[in-house]
């Protein structure tokens, strides 16, 4: 086990450990699995062939890759409209951490108290927690709160639980070395507070209650339930119970207990950008606000996962203005009729298979779809509603899904070095190939393609989204 941890340190280290071996852009297939580096790097043909960058591995170096693609193809790099936005400076952080939205100073709330809790999310979402950590807790500090009683809670919901690497990956160094962290159960340790208005019994993590100040930091990307990420939604479903998950996730979403289907599909106040009235997020903040949230950090990113919007304060006001902002910033002109769409996962390639999506409303009829899921963690197999929903009282051969071929697309080609068996039961459809390396890609493209062909690649699809209003 130690040696697995060692591991997965390195692997987390590899983009400094590539820059010192020298190699820089790798071409395709970065690193083969048990995270070595490859072997060769193969160097295109620059008479033949065009290359284009991208980055993956999120949580494992951000290394950048190359893409290969014969010149007389047309490469249409989709960038979302933020693509050029500065990154925070420590000094631009701490100062919009220190003018909350519709709140005091963190420092002002916590001054003359004992404890504190501060929540974060996991490696399922791409927040860059470790950039806002360390100015939380300078703040907390300065209020007189030692290191000692400032506990970091996970906020995972019912995902699964972080190990060590992840968290230090997550928090960084210097949090993890001078705070205590802990996982969040959904199975135990919790309390109840309330009823909401919709009629959810909301039972909340033990600890959190139990702190004299309460905070918590959340990344803000699209979420097709609950408009944007964030917000309320660090508390349900992030800290609260599992029933407390599975009335909110289940009864107001709409989402009959014990049939298969998608999330939210029975409350039409759902959706991509609804937060003002979303009665899923609705929920969410009344849960925040019978928890005692006390202060909230919102987190807007480039694609690279680093900072370029901060919204503190008030968990309902500053997650308002964060989304107002992500609005902006995340939006692209996607794609229509391309020949082949690409789609790399990054920065969220854990829950890499939602990708198809962005892929199959872009591509022409017949056409090719790829989908990038670089990630040596592959796909994030274990979700506790899955399992009561689908799975409950059912073998696991009842609970693969059914092979159905995808709509308007002739073959649609997953790219990862990774991806297990159990991640690739996940695409049962007959007209889904699996490629290791990106020539492996390239020999299936290419015999489909010839002469000029349209290209949409979406570097960083997981983040990137097309144009609606803030609803």
């Amino acid at each position: 086990m130690d040696n697995q941890f060692k591991q997965a340190d390195f692997a987390r280290s590899r983009r400094a450990f590539l820059r010192k071996t020298g190699y820089g852009l790798l071409a395709g297939a970065a690193l083969q699995p048990g995270f070595g580096l490859a072997e060769t790097v193969r160097k295109p043909n620059t008479d033949r062939y065009q290359s284009v960058p991208i980055t993956t591995h999120e949580w494992y170096g951000d290394i950048e890759e190359r893409l290969d693609f014969p010149r007389d193809w047309n490469i249409n790099y989709i960038k979302m409209a933020g693509h050029d936005t500065p990154v925070l400076s420590g000094d631009d952080i701490r100062r919009r951490i220190q003018s909350p939205v519709g709140s005091t100073r963190l420092a002002e709330i916590a001054a003359g108290k004992k404890t504190a809790v501060v929540t974060f999310d996991d490696l399922t979402r791409p927040t860059p927690a470790m950039k806002i950590a360390p100015y939380v807790r300078k703040e907390l500090n300065e209020a007189g709160i030692d290191d000692d009683h400032i506990l970091f809670l996970t906020s995972l919901g019912t995902h699964e639980l972080l190990s060590q690497p992840d968290a230090r990956a997550k928090l960084g160094d210097e949090i993890v070395e001078r705070c205590s962290w802990i996982n969040h159960n959904i199975w135990d340790n919790t309390v109840d507070v309330g009823v909401t208005s919709f009629g959810n019994r909301i039972e909340i993590n033990n600890y959190f209650l139990k702190a004299d100040v309460k905070v918590t930091i959340s990344g803000v990307k699209v979420h097709g339930a609950a408009g944007y990420g964030g917000g309320g939604k660090a508390i349900v479903p992030g800290i609260c119970s599992f029933n407390t998950t599975l009335y909110n996730h289940g009864v107001i979403a709409g989402y009959a207990p014990g049939t298969t289907g998608i999330i939210g599909s029975g409350n039409s106040t759902m959706g991509a950008g609804k937060i003002l009235h979303n009665e899923l997020r609705l929920d969410m903040e009344e849960a925040a606000r019978f928890a005692g949230v006390d202060f909230s950090v919102q987190i807007v990113y480039n694609g690279k996962r680093e900072p370029v919007g901060v919204f503190a304060g008030d968990i309902r006001e500053a997650h308002i203005e964060a989304c107002r902002y992500a609005n902006r910033h995340y939006v692209c002109t996607p794609a229509r009729n391309a020949d082949i769409v690409i789609n790399n996962t990054y920065p969220q390639s854990r829950q890499g298979q939602e990708g198809i999506g962005l892929i199959l409303s872009s591509v022409r009829e017949g056409g090719s779809g790829v989908l990038i899921i670089q990630n040596p963690m592959g796909i994030s197999t274990m979700h506790f509603l899955d399992e009561h929903h689908e799975f409950k009282l059912k073998s696991y051969w009842d609970t693969l899904p059914k092979a159905q071929p995808l709509r308007n697309i002739g073959q649609l080609i997953v790219f990862s070095q990774y991806l297990q068996k159990r991640d690739r039961v996940k695409f049962p459809q007959p007209n889904i190939k699996f490629a290791k390396s990106w020539q492996e890609v390239l020999a299936c493209l290419e015999p489909a393609h010839k002469g000029a062909t349209s290209v949409a690649l979406y570097p960083y699809g997981g983040i990137q989204h097309g144009p609606f209003e803030i609803g």
